[in-house]
């Protein structure tokens, strides 16, 4: 996966390749930025770029070609074991990298959702940033800077990847085969990641909609409703934080028209919004969006699901 498959983000990119050409990498970098704007390709890039036999990852060689399967003898891996990195996750990460690399000069890690590192996990993986080998290359991903623990962090270069623009989004789409109109309206609503455009379906506008008269019908003297729909969502805690991500535009869209505004993002479905104007105050709605806000926070946060829910939910029916 080469440099040239990252789009959109030239700052971290130009970082990475300064540091190879002048041989002074860092030992440890930590990329944040939101899911889907190429953290990922970027690190899989730079680490092909380090191993590359010929270039800054020329996609021919032995070593790219390994690298293009992700079955470098030299790569490790590591993602949550369910909701977190376990200690044992990182200490089979640490024999490996005390090992000799086998093929290339040396080897590589890439530790994805480095805020989800569980505290004796974190404090496990803190001692190796400290006296790093000397052939590793440790690459943590975040979305969540603030959940890293601050010692992790310190011991880390930080390079930022801001969400991509939607025009560089809408090109891609359309590139994958979806006719212009959808493109563009999938690349408005995909809040700078193009992962997320990528993914998303006809099942999207339905979801809007069902959000929008789910919000319509909350009320505090039918509690049982309420709970159930919470219950219903906090099943599934990253569907939970898209749904979440989902009604801030919402309701966005609903403050824009109260303003008189007509920058509105979620235009084919702007009767539904406009009557979500007309039912109730700006200054309720901006209420709306701050709890919203405010209850994916803590999600991301790991807070617990059914709690932060039953009490959005609350909020927004009062």
């Amino acid at each position: 996966m080469p440099f040239s498959r990252v789009i959109g983000q030239d700052t971290p990119v130009d970082v990475l390749r300064r540091a190879l050409r002048s041989g002074k990498t860092a030992h440890a970098y930590l990329f944040e930025g939101i899911e889907g704007c190429g953290k990922r390709t970027t690190a899989l890039a730079f680490v092909e770029a380090a191993f590359c036999d010929r270039d800054d990852g020329c996609g021919t060689c032995p070593s790219c070609r390994k690298m293009a399967t992700l079955q470098h003898p030299d790569l490790h891996l590591v993602e949550p074991d369910g909701a977190f990195i376990k200690i044992d996750q990182i200490r089979d990460l640490q024999r490996e990298l005390v090992l000799r690399p086998i093929e290339t000069p040396l080897k590589a890690c890439i530790i994805r959702d480095a805020d989800r590192l569980n505290p004796a996990a974190g404090n496990a993986l803190l001692k190796t940033l400290e006296e790093p080998p000397g052939n590793a290359l440790m690459i943590l991903l975040t979305t969540n800077l603030d959940g890293v623990l601050p010692t992790v962090r310190s011991r880390c270069q930080l390079l930022r990847f801001a969400p991509l623009p939607e025009r560089l989004i809408e090109e891609q789409l359309i590139a994958a085969g979806r006719d212009q109109a959808a493109a563009r309206l999938t690349a408005s609503l995909a809040g700078g990641s193009l992962g997320k455009a990528l993914e998303e379906d006809e099942g999207v506008m339905v979801d809007r909609a069902g959000l929008l008269e789910r919000l319509r019908t909350l009320s505090l003297s039918d509690t049982a409703s309420l709970f159930a729909a919470a219950e219903e969502m906090a099943a599934d805690r990253e569907q939970a934080m898209e749904q979440l991500e989902v009604l801030t535009s919402l309701l966005r869209d609903v403050l824009l028209i109260q303003g008189g505004s007509n920058a509105v993002i979620n235009r084919d479905i702007l009767p539904l919004l406009e009557n979500e104007a007309a039912r109730l105050s700006r200054e309720r709605n901006l209420e709306r969006i701050n709890h919203t806000t405010e209850a994916r926070q803590a999600l991301m946060r790991n807070a617990n699901p059914r709690l932060t829910l039953d009490v959005l939910l609350m909020r927004l029916a009062g």
